[in-house]
């Protein structure tokens, strides 16, 4: 009986340090945020209907082709990633499946001003000016005219359920956060060479392009291919959404995605990051069968060695 009372204390001690202690200290260290449920209240509606024809020929006469590139309409990317971030500090994203991945009211709002539906004015302050030019119409009703362009930007994408978790990572985060164990740079996936000196010159231009990153930022973005682990997902799902409330003043943008965007770029990381999780889960479950097993015979072992002994 002696023994097994000293077992209770130490599990009773462990169950609070677990449940008890350690769960308080993270609550103060990260304290919990609710998710907002990508529904970006703070940003107004247009209230307009958006029509496709008429936002393509907007979108070619706003400009937009300047910086970005639609290459799903044959449209390239008008710079190279490192002519683009040592133009804007990032590579402005390829628009081909912007209208499936981003959210509609977030896609009008980055359009009239970037720095509000990013949640980032507090870096462009004193005249300085984000790099992404808002747009101010072309004489029209500017309402109509964002509707217009959201609504060929829309019309472009793949259908939600086409877009896959890797594409939602790659147009959402992947032209700030690398990913070194799927092989994804800042500037994309890493092509295999066949000559040292041909890979040396690409891992140059990713510093290069990293150096314009971390002028831009103020620190380089975390490579994530651990973050699902490190952070976890809810922690990751509520940064996505609104980084102002896990770390204020942080240079990270609102990163504006769906709802069902935001879950398929959860489920990226977890392939990478994670990937055996399901796995880890049942093994651990049958390791501790296997201990409370092993445990009950060592004590009924000891109990018939100490009879014999007494």
């Amino acid at each position: 009986m002696k023994e097994l009372k000293i077992l209770a204390v130490v599990v009773f001690f462990t169950l609070l340090t677990y449940w008890g202690v350690e769960p308080y200290a993270h609550s103060v260290m990260h304290p919990h945020v609710e998710s907002e449920n990508f529904a970006y209240n703070d940003l107004k509606d247009t209230g307009k209907k958006g029509d496709a024809a008429k936002g393509a020929e907007t979108f070619m006469n706003a400009g937009c082709i300047g910086c970005h590139g639609v290459k799903s309409q044959g449209m390239p990317a008008p710079m190279d990633p490192i002519a683009a971030a040592q133009s804007f500090g990032v590579n402005p994203p390829d628009l081909s499946e912007a209208g499936a991945i981003f959210d509609e009211k977030f896609l009008s709002a980055l359009i009239k001003n970037p720095a509000h539906a990013l949640k980032v004015e507090h870096k462009f302050t004193g005249g300085r000016q984000h790099p992404m030019t808002a747009f101010y119409g072309l004489g029209g009703d500017i309402d109509q005219e964002v509707a217009d362009i959201v609504a060929y930007l829309k019309s472009i994408a793949p259908k939600a359920e086409e877009i896959t978790p890797k594409m939602a990572f790659e147009t959402a985060c992947g032209r700030c956060h690398a990913v070194h164990y799927d092989n994804w740079t800042q500037m994309g996936e890493k092509p295999k060479f066949k000559y040292k000196k041909d890979e040396l010159l690409y891992d140059a231009k990713v510093l290069d392009y990293q150096d314009h990153l971390t002028k831009y930022m103020g620190k380089l973005p975390p490579d994530l291919s651990m973050y699902i682990r490190s952070r976890g997902e809810h922690y990751i799902k509520t940064f996505m959404e609104n980084p102002q409330n896990l770390l204020p003043g942080t240079a990270m943008p609102r990163v504006g995605v769906t709802a069902e965007s935001a879950e398929k770029v959860l489920e990226y990381l977890t392939e990478v990051g994670d990937s055996k999780h399901a796995e880890r889960d049942s093994v651990g479950k049958k390791v501790m069968i296997y201990l409370f097993i092993f445990a009950f015979l060592a004590y009924l072992w000891k109990q018939s060695i100490w009879k014999e002994l007494h």
